[in-house]
């Protein structure tokens, strides 16, 4: 604590205070000497002409907060003025040491700062490998090798698009919404029945966490592709997509007006690498479980996964 008199003068200094100052770099007594002119001398920052400076924040006059910080550490001073009656007879400033917690709001920003700019890497990276993929896939005669190179493009973007959202998110989460808007909007550039189609949204997915926005958007990109493929190829005009989120659970349901399922089809015993993508990711990675029906009028996807 430091008592100040009526021009802002140090009258009184606490033990406490003066070791403060003296680790902040203040050699001697601190009474007689104006709390400002202290705290300019030992402070590293050099303020703007246009900023608020410490003769006005420290002058006892009013209460403010200041915070005084060199390579010694980082002192916050309240300044409390004094009323006796009308008149103003000094001021009170209590002290904190707030070096530890400054150092370790620094360290966040770095490591939040890394985190993305790793994300950023990673998303660029894996965009390399989308065009060597795509690349090799345009040298390739066999039709059916140049498919498969194509969706496994497809598959790296969707992973891409999640780096991408996490290297500019402002926390360790991603708004899945935005991704999925994304997903949607490229899987029906890549349909040749793109005009005749609608895509209807019900819910909303709000904020995951990275290690089930990545399993769940390439979950959701083979859904969508399958059912624009086979579902919806010929006949059919809409696609909807549901989600009913709580805060431990998710449930989401992909239904298309589309041809329906074969009658003999069963999930577990699939051939089709898309959907053997789906269940390995649904089971191992989301903890969760997937059924694949047809309808009365198409096909059903419905997945559910606990989100703790």
């Amino acid at each position: 604590m430091i008592r100040l008199d009526v021009n802002g003068v140090i009258s009184y200094a606490s033990p406490n205070a003066r070791s403060a100052f003296n680790r902040m770099g203040w050699n001697g007594e601190l009474e007689s000497f104006s709390l400002s002119d202290v705290a300019e001398k030992v402070s590293k920052e050099r303020r703007d002409a246009h900023e608020e400076g410490f003769q006005t924040q420290l002058s006892g006059k009013v209460i403010r907060r200041a915070e005084v910080e060199n390579l010694g550490g980082t002192i916050d001073l309240l300044v409390l003025p004094l009323i006796q009656g009308n008149d103003r007879v000094g001021a009170i400033v209590l002290l904190h040491n707030v070096t530890e917690l400054r150092r370790r709001e620094r360290e966040l920003v770095t490591k939040d700062a890394t985190i993305r700019e790793v994300h950023h890497r990673v998303k660029n990276n894996l965009q390399t490998v989308s065009a060597l993929l795509r690349l090799q896939a345009r040298r390739i005669e066999d039709p059916s090798a140049s498919a498969a190179l194509e969706e496994a493009v497809r598959r790296i973007a969707s992973i891409a698009l999640v780096h991408e959202t996490l290297s500019s998110s402002s926390d360790a989460s991603v708004a899945f919404d935005d991704v999925l808007d994304r997903l949607v909007t490229h899987a029906l550039e890549l349909s040749p029945r793109m005009a005749t189609l609608a895509i209807i949204r019900d819910g909303e997915f709000g904020s995951l966490e990275p290690r089930i926005a990545t399993p769940l958007a390439l979950v959701i990109t083979e859904l969508i592709h399958n059912a624009l493929e086979h579902g919806l190829e010929a006949s059919g005009t809409a696609l909807q997509i549901s989600v009913n989120r709580s805060d431990i659970h998710c449930e989401v349901r992909i239904s298309d007006d589309g041809v329906g399922l074969p009658k003999d089809f069963d999930l577990a015993q699939s051939s089709n690498l898309g959907l053997q993508i789906v269940r390995t990711l649904t089971e191992n990675e989301l903890k969760g479980d997937l059924s694949l029906r047809s309808s009365d009028k198409g096909t059903v996807a419905e997945l559910n996964f606990p989100l703790n």
